[in-house]
């Protein structure tokens, strides 16, 4: 695929060039011919990230990276081991540990439920709606509701630790590294809190909502939201290192893979970005189905998955950006995929949830929940779960 500039579409009659500004400089973003990413093994993000485990999968995408890869293991015929019903719809991917799930509903309720039996522990009543993704720290799960109140719970008894108030919705997961809770809100801000106690360490003003969970990699944070940027901002005080113009709306969370990020848009693209250099690695685009993504990228071995309103799961080399396959199902992909050995878990707004080898495409598992699904896979402990849109929470595993 030829690199250009030029097949960014611009919005509002934006110029063609994108911008680049590093330490107040504005220098011109472009793609330069044969500037590929380095090949990702996906080792290398779960060796690096303090929230990868085997037994737990604490936030959206599993890591600080948001790399989408699962560190354990699933059996090769998962079965449905419980189901737990909520009052309302699941948009939230759960998190998993200590031997808990943990998730919110949008019947305004947060949920801790017992991974083996799939009783519940505890539930706790936010201010509105909850379609954030929990993430859990030392004891503490954090979470936002609609109402923009980010909550700290004690995850075990439920009590409520702390409560920072932003100015709308909170529908991004938080992010945490050394301490440090890093989440967007709708009142088109990016926040970094102390986890301890909630205090603000730092907030970012930027020009439209945040809808993705921020991924922190080498001390920088890597945000991309509805005011067609990407941005890198420093993790310990919130210096914006670069702003980088893409063109598009972006409502799914950025994956970090050796510097590059990648995601989807809703000007029905895929990009890979150097967060080091500004750099345009590559532009994915589907020859004939132009829909938006939602989904966020899983990135492992040498490609990445990506789900799209077109119905279809992409497999795109990682490298060059060149299509290795796609899988069609019956309605869009919201759900983000995620790679559990030489599989991609996710699911589909048909109510299925799939399996699909990794190398090639092809099914290897599928299970019909009855309900349209929007949340991501969560594993860990050798079990999965998952929320559907008719309030129920799966969990799927090997039967004892």
């Amino acid at each position: 695929m030829k690199l250009r500039t030029d097949r960014i579409r611009p919005r509002s009659g934006a110029l063609v060039c994108g911008l680049l500004v590093v330490c107040g400089v504005l220098t011109c973003l472009v793609a330069l011919p044969g500037a590929l990413a380095r090949p990702h093994d996906g080792s290398a993000v779960q060796a690096g990230s303090e929230l990868a485990e085997q037994n737990a999968w604490r936030l959206f995408r599993g890591d600080a990276s948001l790399s989408g890869v699962a560190v354990g293991e699933l059996p090769a015929d998962p079965k449905p081991l419980w189901v737990f019903e909520a009052e309302d719809s699941i948009e939230s991917t759960a998190a998993i540990a200590d031997g808990v799930a943990y998730v919110g509903s949008l019947d305004s309720y947060f949920y801790a439920i017992d991974l083996e039996s799939g009783e519940l522990r505890w539930k706790f009543q936010a201010s509105m709606e909850i379609r954030s993704s929990p993430t859990v720290v030392e004891g503490t799960v954090y979470f936002g509701d609609e109402g923009g109140q980010f909550h700290a719970l004690d995850a075990l008894t439920g009590e409520l630790e702390w409560v920072f108030s932003t100015g709308a919705g909170i529908i991004s997961g938080a992010n945490y590294v050394d301490g440090l809770l890093v989440f967007g809100s709708y009142d088109n801000s990016i926040y970094c809190l102390d986890a301890t106690d909630g205090s603000l360490i730092w907030k970012l003003e930027t020009l439209g909502y945040v809808n993705g969970t921020p991924a922190i990699v080498d001390g920088k944070v890597i945000s991309v939201g509805c005011d067609g940027f990407c941005r890198v901002v420093r993790l310990d005080d919130g210096t914006p290192l670069m702003d980088i113009e893409i063109y598009a709306y972006v409502g799914a969370s950025s994956a970090i893979g050796n510097g590059i990020a990648y995601f989807g848009t809703f000007e029905n693209q895929v990009l890979a970005i150097s967060v080091i250099t500004g750099e345009l690695q590559w532009i994915y685009e589907h020859p004939t189905r132009k829909f938006p993504y939602y989904s966020s990228a899983a990135i492992a071995g040498d490609r990445i998955f990506v789900g799209g309103r077109d119905k279809m799961l992409h497999a795109i080399d990682l490298a060059s950006g060149e299509p290795l396959w796609t899988y069609r199902t019956r309605a869009r992909i919201d759900s983000s995929p995620v790679v559990v050995g030489d599989r991609v878990f996710f699911g589909a707004s048909t109510g299925e949830v799939f399996a699909l080898n990794a190398a090639s495409g092809e099914v290897e598992w599928q299970f019909e929940t009855g309900s349209s699904i929007v949340a991501s896979p969560s594993v860990a402990a050798g079990k999965m779960v998952i929320g559907t849109e008719d309030g129920q929470v799966y969990c799927f595993g090997e039967p004892q």
